[in-house]
């Protein structure tokens, strides 16, 4: 198969889909691979460390997608990419459907077969290929929040660690997955005062048995979220419904009863947010403010830290790009469930039931496809 590798284009986006150590496993096992020039720069992968393995560097991204069987991303395509992507053809990254129609209708009129990372989903429930940039996500909403926490950044002027004789600062953490105990873990080992939310009652006991004493595990709900946003210093947002757009659990009414100066940290902003006031931010402008709310809602958190996300991302998409590229997108999906619920739009059809349901359109199983 010819595997295309294409450069980001979204804004201060510096990761790469593959390293050059993926790229030179995908040729060992037998695949053409085509890297747009200057794609893995941002996280410290210059052009000569991809063609020095063996890989083609391609000029422009046309080429890649006029040439290539499957093409690897890791944000969603972009508009200038949309007339690019060719029927059959394979897009394999981060999609977060759910959030936009329009990329969803594109995605259908073009016939292309769209894999995302994000609804993978392995047999106990945990989602490999998100799990690596929702720990990075959940380490780095306690490093933002803490900044923008300062006054000189807009925010109430609170130390989250506080000093001898001060009171540390309250952090609100709204999921206790992924994001959320990466989230925790970084605010308890500051000395904040950390409370995290979620509706499962297991979940609920393990934070408990394996957080230090000054995190808080506490059933989420509504009038919970109500009582603690009144007196957080931070909040972050890490909820997560796998394929579908994440619940609005902060309304613009909760906004009015909370410190002026405090911080929202949504990391859910891909799959739609859940905050009411979300709107997705770019790092070069993170930040707006709402009723005297500080809002930080970057879609793409992970890519200010390429260098660290790029590599765990393609230790986590590698096996998967491998077995499509050796199998073909039927046959992985036959002889892996995992693979199976990653389609999201194929050939024309929506078979991923989340994505359907967030905008009233028809649902088709995969199976039916295969």
């Amino acid at each position: 198969m010819i595997v295309g590798i294409l450069k980001e284009i979204k804004a201060e986006e510096n990761r790469v889909s593959m390293t050059p150590a993926g790229v030179e496993i995908m040729e060992e096992s037998g695949h053409t691979m085509l890297v747009e020039t200057k794609a893995g720069i941002g996280s410290g992968f210059s052009d000569d460390a991809y063609s020095n393995i063996g890989a083609e560097i391609v000029a422009t991204p046309k080429e890649i997608f006029d040439r290539a069987d499957m093409v690897m991303h890791v944000k969603e395509p972009l508009p200038p990419e949309y007339d690019l992507i060719r029927e059959g053809q394979i897009v394999f990254t981060y999609l977060h459907l759910a959030a936009f129609e329009t990329l969803t209708n594109v995605l259908i009129k073009s016939g292309s077969v769209n894999i995302a990372y994000e609804t993978i989903q392995k047999e106990d429930g945990s989602l490999p290929l998100l799990t690596p940039m929702s720990e990075v996500a959940g380490k780095m909403a306690i490093q933002e929040g803490t900044k923008y926490l300062e006054m000189t950044m807009g925010g109430q002027g609170v130390l989250l660690s506080g000093v001898p004789g001060v009171d540390p600062g309250n952090v609100l953490i709204i999921g206790g997955g992924v994001v959320g105990i990466n989230a925790a873990k970084v605010a308890c080992g500051l000395g904040a005062k950390v409370y995290i939310l979620d509706t499962d009652l297991d979940r609920l006991r393990y934070l408990s048995d394996v957080m230090p004493s000054n995190c808080f595990p506490i059933m989420s709900t509504p009038a919970q979220i109500r009582r603690l946003v009144q007196f957080a210093d931070l909040t972050v947002g890490g909820v997560l419904i796998p394929g579908a757009k994440a619940p609005c659990l902060i309304t613009r009414e909760m906004l009015k009863t909370m410190r002026k100066g405090s911080v929202l940290v949504d990391v859910s902003v891909d799959q739609g947010g859940c905050f009411e006031t979300t709107r997705a931010t770019t790092h070069d402008d993170p930040i707006y403010v709402v009723d005297g709310v500080v809002h930080y809602c970057v879609a793409n958190m992970p890519g200010a830290v390429p260098k660290t996300s790029t590599v765990a991302l393609t230790n986590a998409t590698l096996p998967y790009a491998v077995e499509i590229a050796n199998k073909g997108w039927k046959k992985a999906m036959q002889e892996n469930p995992e693979i199976k619920l990653g389609a999201n739009v194929v050939n024309g059809k929506v078979t991923y039931a989340g994505v359907a349901d967030a905008f009233g359109m028809d649902y088709t199983p995969i199976d039916t496809l295969l």
